[in-house]
């Protein structure tokens, strides 16, 4: 839809998608973003706070940073205004991406300037982009709207520092030019389909013949809205399935000598994603002995599993793989070879078994860690 902007212009308005219900999406339902004689205050209305950001080619970090600082109480439905201009930038509310100035006190949030070396702490070394300190100093806020909960709930910290993890710091390193992996060798494909790279597709195409402000303007919404949703998205995820899987597995954790004197076997009284849960809980809760199998029913074939638990996050070694004269082995052949009733198959690498029952399931972990 079209509207009359402040300054009696005709403007688009962008209408995000309400991905969430909650008390965070009623900050952003409208996206503003303009050049510098747009913005001129109107005498019917309350003057909305400005965020500047730079014009022209634009990237993941600022589309995303200015997404979120509109969803803070303090830049609720704020105005973007892009542009290079020193003079303009100085009178905004806030600024990202652009005058060679890091301070929050002010809310100036750049990170190009000479000597800016900020990263998110916590044990994460990746320098800082725009997004990554807006989320840095704003990311709390916007959690705690999603959970209902106040900013230094424990849950809120958890998933202030595990969206950072799966999904910021990749947006920092990227802006910043940070490679993956530590390595001259040229990567063995290219990977064009990550957020950053999506975003970046939006700007103007070189055979556009409309070039103008207004064009790029609409682009950058299109890109705040794609950034946005995506990191929405995050949020949603964390709260209504990282964070409930996570308390689940360390339920679990809790309860391994209950299920077997070793303390090696935990299993799931409800399944959850639970391997990268199970290695920072172990790591968090200092677990000794490390948990060498986890057990779980399989509700579509009402079986049970029994998992050897990787050597780390990303092997496929295990830490004490099923015996390798199980291996490959299925149904009554399995069962004479372990002497247990109900055995329903081995993998060939051992990573995984399985049985019809519970009982059953917990023989194999039992027998295997003897072995």
């Amino acid at each position: 839809m079209w509207a009359i902007t402040r300054g009696g212009f005709n403007q688009k308005i962008f209408n995000l998608p309400k991905t969430l219900s909650r008390p965070l999406m009623a900050t952003s339902n409208l996206i503003r973003v303009s050049s510098p004689s747009y913005s001129t205050s109107s005498p019917n209305h309350a003057p909305f706070k400005r965020v500047g950001t730079h014009n022209g080619s634009f990237h993941c970090d600022e589309a995303l940073g200015c997404f979120m600082i509109r969803l803070t109480d303090k830049f609720s439905n704020s105005e973007i205004i892009r542009t290079r201009d020193p003079k303009v930038l100085e009178g905004l509310d806030a600024v990202l991406d652009v005058g060679g100035v890091y301070d929050p006190n002010h809310d100036r949030y750049d990170h190009h300037q000479k000597g800016f070396e900020e990263v998110f702490g916590h044990g994460f070394n990746t320098k800082l982009s725009s997004a990554g300190l807006v989320y840095k100093h704003f990311g709390k806020e916007i959690i705690a709207k999603e959970l209902q909960l106040g900013e230094d709930h424990p849950d809120v910290h958890r998933l202030f520092l595990a969206i950072y993890k799966s999904f910021m710091e990749a947006i920092d390193a990227i802006d910043n030019g940070i490679n993956q992996f530590d390595t001259d060798k040229p990567p063995k494909y290219v990977n064009n389909t990550h957020i950053s790279s999506r975003v970046g597709r939006l700007n103007l195409d070189w055979t556009d013949p409309d070039q103008s402000p207004e064009k790029e303007n609409e682009a950058f919404q299109r890109a705040m809205a794609l950034a946005g949703s995506e990191f929405l998205e995050s949020v949603r995820f964390h709260a209504r399935s990282w964070l409930p899987a996570r308390s689940i597995v360390m339920e679990c954790i809790a309860e391994r000598f209950d299920i077997d004197p070793s303390g090696e076997i935990m299993v799931l009284k409800r399944f959850c994603p639970w391997k990268l849960h199970l290695f920072e809980l172990e790591a968090e809760l200092k677990v000794e002995p490390l948990i060498k199998y986890v057990l779980y029913g399989d509700e579509r074939g009402k079986q049970w599993r029994v998992q050897a638990v990787a050597a780390s996050p990303d092997s496929f070694e295990s830490r004490k793989p099923l015996p390798a004269q199980w291996r490959g082995l299925r149904d009554d052949e399995l069962s004479k070879e372990t002497r247990i009733s109900g055995c329903v198959f081995v993998h060939m690498s051992g990573f995984i078994g399985g049985n019809q029952t519970y009982e059953g399931a917990l023989v194999m972990a039992r027998t295997a860690l003897k072995m």
